[in-house]
């Protein structure tokens, strides 16, 4: 996603804005969640849709110790715009890009011995040793290592290769299945392997510099999970990481995005009138429509059709029918707004407007999913650019 400067009173066909205040304030009320602990600020997949420089700026400004991507060439893009300071990145298949990770001083995870030997021999080629984090699966079964065999293996080859100089062991890490669903007991297990597999690489001489295993509902949740840093998500965004957790406000933070769009046209229509492709929706009488120019080609999810959420004068509405690729319609009602007047489909809520939770609910998905799918063809446009007073 590039980064547009667009003014903020531009008259766009739809628009993202992006409250970098809002970030800011959410990166602050998350290190309070975690005193004593580092944060890493994770702005992979652009920022779940944020846009990866603004919001990664935005946040080291507020105060992340760390930046997060799951790509190495999402992390050689932020230290290609400047970005300063520990990034790490843990996405990684053969043939990767590691010796330009490591000329970039990234962290690079490490979760299986082919991986080991890639980055060994990259630091070789780069003359200087490699930033490398060990992954353990404490229970999530994706990525990791397997604790056992292949743990001691990966351990031991890992600290031989330090002790040659062609790598640094700088972080022992590992990943939450169920740290959205409050007491479920694979959290205090996952704890506890954690810390059984830290202290079986410690007590054979491994030195991290951080220890972590704690996500966005972990670092808001289980206080005992936070250890050296935590990994905040889409917390930082401003999204609760599930409803049973709680509201963004019951944990201080604010959601960044606002998606809205111009209405495209208003038009009367009679009474069985039918709407969108499979007429899965026909007007009961006389009403208005508004036409909507987001489809989802835009990342508006088609499952949401005849269900999603709209605010257009002060009412919620919904869709009528079938999402298409460029465009949705709305029942107004009778109400005649005017082309060109806007549709709300998500932002905080302090106008009445539905929220990225409300679509998620509406497209039975996540609320992760609804903003990172908002696609390049909407321009974010960033207000409250500067430091807060």
């Amino acid at each position: 996603m590039s980064e547009r400067t667009v003014p903020a009173t531009a008259p766009l066909r739809a628009r993202a804005e992006i409250d970098l205040a809002a970030l800011r304030g959410n990166v602050r009320a998350l290190r309070a969640h975690a005193r004593g602990a580092a944060l890493m600020a994770v702005v992979k997949s652009e920022a779940y849709g944020h846009g990866a420089v603004p919001c990664a700026r935005a946040a080291v400004a507020a105060g992340a110790d760390w930046l997060g991507t799951a790509t190495p060439e999402e992390a050689l893009a932020l230290r290609a715009a400047g970005l300063p300071g520990r990034i790490m990145c843990w996405l990684w298949t053969p043939g990767g890009p590691w010796r330009e990770a490591i000329e970039a001083d990234l962290d690079v995870s490490v979760s299986a011995m082919w991986a080991l030997d890639e980055v060994i021999a990259a630091a070789r080629l780069a003359g200087r040793p490699a930033r490398v984090q060990l992954k353990a699966d404490t229970g999530l079964g994706r990525g990791g290592c397997q604790p056992g065999d292949d743990w001691a293996e990966l351990v031991r080859e890992a600290l031989r290769a330090e002790a040659e100089g062609l790598l640094r062991v700088t972080g022992l890490w590992s990943h939450f299945a169920c740290a959205d669903e409050p007491g479920h007991p694979s959290i205090a297990a996952q704890i506890g392997l954690f810390r059984e597999m830290v202290g079986y690489a410690e007590e054979r001489g491994a030195r991290p510099e951080v220890r972590h295993i704690a996500n966005s509902p972990a670092t808001l949740t289980v206080p005992e999970s936070h250890f050296d840093l935590v990994r905040t998500g889409i917390s930082l965004y401003g999204i609760s990481p599930s409803p049973e957790l709680g509201t963004p406000a019951d944990f201080g933070l604010r959601p960044v995005m606002t998606l809205s769009a111009s209405l495209a046209l208003v038009k009367h229509v009679p009474g069985g009138h039918g709407v969108s492709y499979g007429h899965h929706y026909v007007t009961s009488g006389e009403t208005t429509l508004g036409l909507v120019p987001l489809g989802y080609a835009d990342g508006i999810p088609r499952h949401a059709s005849s269900a999603g959420p709209v605010l257009v004068e002060g009412k919620w509405r919904t869709i009528a029918g079938r999402v298409a690729m460029d465009q949705f319609v709305v029942d107004l009602g009778g109400d005649e707004p005017a082309a060109g007047d806007e549709a709300v489909l998500f932002g905080p809520g302090d106008r009445g407007e539905p929220t990225a939770e409300d679509w998620a609910q509406a497209a039975g998905t996540i609320a992760y999913e609804i903003v990172t799918r908002i696609g390049t063809r909407v321009p974010r446009v960033y207000v409250n650019e500067g430091r807060d007073s």
